[in-house]
């Protein structure tokens, strides 16, 4: 996303810093000359969109949600996070060097967020002697992968609402979170999911060829920050709470947008 923004400003220099060399008598390459600034002015334009292009919605159980107590146990989740690198074609390319960077700047991020709420806190600690126990609690991360991505589709876009969850909201990841609860004592847990990617330099390229050859009319992802968060009961399994992320700006590989992501992201969280 940084790559676009530093293309188009370049662009924009030049475009506004020159005239084209044409005689007005050539139309025809004047016309052209045109044709080519206004594609640099349209991409430039679209950039600067984007810089205010975060949404987050956020939904609760019930009509209404009250925040949890002060003695209210709440078990914060290890991060579900992945990094990617956009590729020239389009593909995400892993990177595990950027998600080991995002996931700790996240994690200090919760840490400092979470640090002021009135619940009180629990740091998931993986069991070191019941192999099979983290493999539950990592099957959990799954699910919750699963359900929320669910509600991203049936929630989120009108048109592919269910009919049984219209104008409710009563998703869950089931009985099975019960595993937390014994193992931690806690009653609550917050899940986070976030996936990020940004652009290549072959990408950088590409999406300049095409708002270039389409006058501004098709430009291509530079990536995007997606991510929700869903507070659980786990005496239940019920998602009381889930917010939404969505930013075509930000880097987590870094400690303050990750931190402006965070804040975002847990705006609305009853704590």
């Amino acid at each position: 996303m940084s790559y676009v923004t530093i293309a188009c400003a370049a662009l924009f220099k030049r475009v506004v810093s020159r005239r084209c060399s044409v005689r007005p008598s050539n139309q025809g390459r004047m016309w052209t000359c045109m044709r080519r600034r206004f594609a640099k002015l349209a991409l430039v334009l679209f950039s600067l969109t984007l810089a205010g292009c975060t949404q987050t919605k956020a939904f609760h159980r019930g009509k209404s949600i009250q925040p949890l107590t002060s003695e209210a146990r709440v078990l914060l989740m290890p991060p579900d996070i992945e990094l990617y690198e956009l590729t020239a074609g389009g593909m995400l390319d892993p990177k595990a060097e950027w998600t080991a960077a995002g996931t700790a700047h996240v994690t200090a991020a919760l840490r400092e967020e979470l640090g002021a709420k009135r619940a009180k806190l629990f740091l998931y600690q993986p069991s070191t002697d019941m192999p099979s126990k983290d493999y539950a609690h990592s099957q959990l991360l799954k699910l919750h992968e699963a359900v929320g991505t669910a509600v991203l589709s049936h929630k989120y876009i009108p048109r592919l609402e269910l009919p049984n969850k219209k104008d409710k909201f009563d998703w869950s990841l089931g009985g099975g979170v019960n595993v937390l609860r014994e193992e931690h004592e806690t009653e609550y847990a917050l899940f986070i999911y976030l996936r990020d990617s940004y652009a290549s330099t072959g990408r950088v390229t590409f999406i300049v060829l095409a708002a270039v050859v389409s006058l501004g009319r098709y430009v291509p992802s530079a990536g995007t920050q997606v991510g929700f968060a869903s507070l659980i009961d786990l005496r239940s399994g019920d998602i009381i709470w889930f917010n939404r992320l969505i930013s075509e700006t930000g880097d987590l590989r870094t400690p303050e947008p990750a931190r402006k992501a965070v804040k975002e992201l847990l705006a609305d969280l009853p704590l």
